[in-house]
């Protein structure tokens, strides 16, 4: 049942909270010029989730991704474990789409890994996506390849300029249904997600897009994979690029 209400009292005992919230994107301004007009949607929102369901997990859609679940880490004083990104779920989604639109394949039989930051650094592993476990590499050329995976990365912009008044809407919707339901139903699914590491992959403090175990207790695992000198290169730098909008909505607090 849909209920509707204009305050949170409603939401009271949720056992997972969805933050939407936000302004969205308009055609020409990057996911981080949203930064700090976020920033202050998030705070209130996060702070009645937290006041009303305090035993819930939160996941984060709204953009900037990563800082934003940055903030309401932050603000809830949950556990690490209880506030996830959702980013990779969808940024893969793209990613997987790209490639059966390209091989006229089922999207069904395409499995993409992207990691790093929900933005223009994110980092799609070519070397680990795969259709019905036959390599990317040996079904297509590089060219094509580069091609994809900078579409993948400016997926959201490619939609906002179609939509014009607005940002994506279904496949960001879709993805926090399935994060959710992997939570609720103890699915266990293993998923691209914003999580908050500390010191895996070397990073430190940050919000950063990795493949998790979702579980009932939400970030159940964190999966380091072992990644090449160019991958660890890229997703260094994708990383760099959240803490810069950190490194701002700390020096607002």
């Amino acid at each position: 049942m849909v209920t509707g209400a204009n305050d949170y009292e409603p939401t009271a005992n949720s056992d997972i909270v969805i933050i939407t919230a936000g302004f969205p994107r308009k055609p020409g301004m990057s996911r981080d010029d949203l930064l700090l007009a976020n920033y202050d949607v998030i705070r209130t929102a996060t702070e009645q989730a937290a006041k009303y369901s305090p035993n819930s997990i939160i996941i984060v859609v709204t953009n900037p991704l990563d800082a934003m679940a940055q903030a309401a880490l932050w603000v809830s004083k949950f556990s690490k474990n209880r506030v996830v990104g959702m980013a990779g779920v969808l940024d893969s989604a793209r990613f997987r789409t790209f490639i059966a639109q390209e091989l006229k394949v089922s999207v069904e039989n395409v499995t993409g890994v992207v990691m790093g930051g929900h933005g223009d650094t994110m980092v799609p592993l070519v070397r680990l996506s795969s259709v019905a476990g036959i390599p990317l590499t040996e079904l297509m050329e590089q060219a094509t390849i580069d091609r994809i995976v900078e579409r993948t990365r400016n997926g959201g912009a490619e939609i906002v300029k179609y939509l014009k008044t607005g940002s994506a809407y279904y496949a960001p919707s879709a993805a926090a249904v399935e994060m959710a339901e992997s939570i609720l139903k103890d699915k266990k699914k293993v998923l691209p997600c914003a999580a908050y590491l500390e010191g895996e992959y070397g990073i430190h403090g940050l919000f950063v897009g990795v493949p998790v175990k979702l579980g009932a207790r939400g970030i159940e695992q964190i999966y380091q994979i072992k990644l090449s000198p160019d991958e660890q290169a890229a997703l260094k730098k994708s990383a760099a690029a959240v803490q810069e909008l950190v490194d701002v909505l700390k020096a607002k607090q």
